[in-house]
């Protein structure tokens, strides 16, 4: 071996460190050493080149590797630092990965492109190509699906939390065969706090009609009205039928058509200081009556503070009730009787109480002109349940604007028309004028093909309502059936919210009776003898399409009307109840009961 031998090292040649190898392994097998000449050198290679100091040294540390080691061992060696050069490689590369999903979120609202693209410029031209390129095209591929992101709209809103009422459902009754009769069932009310907190803002809309105002007129004519008073303004039937056609604006009768102001010289007058208290009521007016000291005033139970606070609790009597009231040293200075604010009715419309009645039960939103709510009940009920309980549940949870139970027991007018003859509730014929009146217009008995309407007769002792244009011309209108027909408003109810419904899309939320006897307790009238109510005379009304000439023709005879005894119809509808032996009754007894003249065998005032 000489030194041009020694600096000789080609790919194609072989390694001059493999040949020193195998010649000192065969010395050490005491072999000679038997040399094999060289191929020639490539051409333009210098023979007599010396080798590099650092070949040197880098050949004698191999030299003394491989003489300590196997060649095994060797390989392993070199697999080892192969796999850490791989490894270092690749923790660099993932690096930059994380480097570039950094770079390419959006963050904080900012464009990514104002900030991506000079630094991709600065990687580009100070890192190694492979790198660079790598880089590049993942961020080239990959800010479509960033731009994607971007562009794909926000999440919807979560869903509105649960009513937490939504999942109750009404027992059945309780099977007590004792009592058969009507009762009351569970109803699930929202906490005080929860329920004045879901108290409307805004006015619940008033489909077609926005505008509404009222008669008035001092020097009144009956004309050829038929039925009406001077209170109601003896409205025309042809100002009945324009009433029923709803517009944007409208003018109707609707009481205190004489005066300037309802309760000031219009018939039922009140005075100066309960107007003045009655205007200053803004928000809830629970109302109540008694006239001709028919009732016992009931307290309400169960009023929260905010309710006592900021409901207006006001009952109308008139005077004979009034003295009856401070006889008894009920009634002070302060015109209180517990919650009750005591307003005394001077002048009343009508000689029957029960139709005086309807004035304020009808009426509420003309004498309280600035209230949003009211809850009307009758004079024997007493009330139990919060007053924003009530309104929460029967108003605002059903999006309502008016609310009214139905009866427990009877759907059909017809029905309910002869029950009230049964019972003597009002003068016979004039129910049949009533009735056969409403016939002529089209009033059908109720079926089925009526729903969703699941009732043509209210139970009207409660009366749940907003004050907006919709729900104060249905009062209005129902009032004016009252005035003109019977005080029995069950019967023109359905008449008037059928002819307001077939224009708007408005309707009644009628409840459940027994809906209704959760928050009412049911008393019972007074026991005195009292006459029949006054009827009106049995007179039938014109046509309905054909307005009466200027020379009437005289009206026809009422229609027949079939004589049924009274005991006959009892006997029919209520089963007999065998007499108690002598032994066993008592005076005492809470069944004991004093029989009034015309006994009230259904109670459906």
């Amino acid at each position: 071996m000489n030194g041009g031998s020694l600096g000789m090292r080609s790919g194609s040649y072989g390694s001059l460190l493999q040949n020193q190898i195998q010649q000192q392994q065969q010395l050490q097998n005491g072999g000679a050493v038997q040399t094999t000449p060289l191929p020639p050198p490539p051409p333009g290679y210098v023979i007599g080149r010396k080798p590099t100091k650092m070949f040197k040294e880098k050949e004698s540390f191999l030299y003394w590797i491989c003489k300590f080691a196997g060649r095994k061992k060797v390989g392993m060696l070199l697999l080892c630092i192969i796999s850490a050069a791989v490894f270092l490689w690749v923790l660099y590369v993932g690096k930059g990965d994380a480097r570039e999903v950094v770079v390419g979120r959006p963050a904080f609202g900012y464009d990514e492109s104002s900030y991506r693209e000079p630094l991709d410029e600065y990687r580009m031209k100070n890192s190694s190509p492979v790198i660079s390129e790598s880089v590049a095209y993942r961020l080239k591929n990959s800010s479509p699906v960033i731009s994607e992101s971007v562009a794909q709209p926000p999440p919807p809103p979560p869903p509105p939390p649960r009513h937490p009422c939504e999942g109750f459902v009404l027992p059945p009754p309780p099977a007590d065969k004792k009592r058969t009769g009507p009762r009351p069932c569970p109803v699930c009310y929202l906490p005080v706090e929860e329920a004045v907190a879901l108290m409307l803002k805004d006015p619940s809309p008033s489909p077609v009609l926005n505008n509404l105002t009222y008669v008035y007129e001092e020097n009144l004519t009956k004309g050829d009205s038929f039925g009406g008073s001077e209170f109601g303004g003896y409205p025309s039937l042809e100002q009945r039928a324009n009433s029923y056609d709803i517009r944007e604006s409208m003018t109707v009768h609707c009481g205190f058509v004489r005066g300037t102001k309802p309760g000031r010289q219009t018939g039922f007058n009140l005075d100066d200081s309960d107007l003045f208290e009655m205007e200053q009521c803004h928000g809830v007016v629970v109302a109540s009556a008694i006239f001709a000291n028919y009732d016992a005033i009931q307290q309400p139970k169960n009023i929260s503070d905010a309710a006592k606070e900021n409901v207006c609790f006001y009952m109308f009597v008139d005077e004979e009730t009034e003295t009856y009231l401070k006889k008894s040293d009920d009634l002070d200075n302060s015109k209180r009787v517990g919650l009750w604010r005591i307003v005394v009715v001077h002048n009343l419309p009508y000689n029957d109480a029960r139709r005086n009645g309807k004035v304020p039960k009808l009426l509420l939103h003309r004498m309280f002109p600035n209230a949003r709510y009211s809850l009307w009940i009758d004079g024997k009920l007493e009330l139990v349940v919060d007053p924003y309980q009530i309104l929460e549940r029967f108003l605002w949870r059903k999006n309502a604007s008016f609310a009214i139970s139905r009866h427990y027991r009877r759907f059909d007018v017809f029905k309910e028309a002869e029950a009230n003859k049964a019972a003597a509730k009002y003068d016979n014929a004039s129910i049949d004028i009533q009735i056969e009146f409403y016939k002529s217009e089209g009033l059908t008995p109720y079926s089925e093909a009526k729903l969703p309407i699941t009732s043509d007769v209210p139970e009207g002792c409660v009366i749940v309502r907003e004050h907006i244009p919709i729900s104060n011309l249905f009062t209005c209108l129902w009032f004016n059936e009252v005035d003109r027909f019977t005080s029995r408003d069950q019967l023109s109810f359905s008449t008037v919210r059928d002819k307001i419904r077939a224009k708007t899309n408005w309707t009644v939320n009628m409840f459940l009776d027994c809906e209704r006897r959760n928050f009412v307790v049911q008393g019972y009238h007074k026991d005195v003898v009292r006459p029949p109510p006054v009827g009106l005379a049995v007179k039938s009304p014109p046509s309905v399409n054909k307005l009466p000439e200027s020379q009437p023709q005289p009206p026809p005879p009422p229609p027949p009307v079939t004589e049924i005894s009274t005991a006959s119809v009892l006997n029919s509808q209520i089963p007999r109840v065998p007499a108690k032996r002598s032994r066993d009754r008592r005076s005492g007894s809470r069944r004991h009961r004093k029989v009034v003249v015309g006994a009230k065998a259904i109670d459906s005032s």
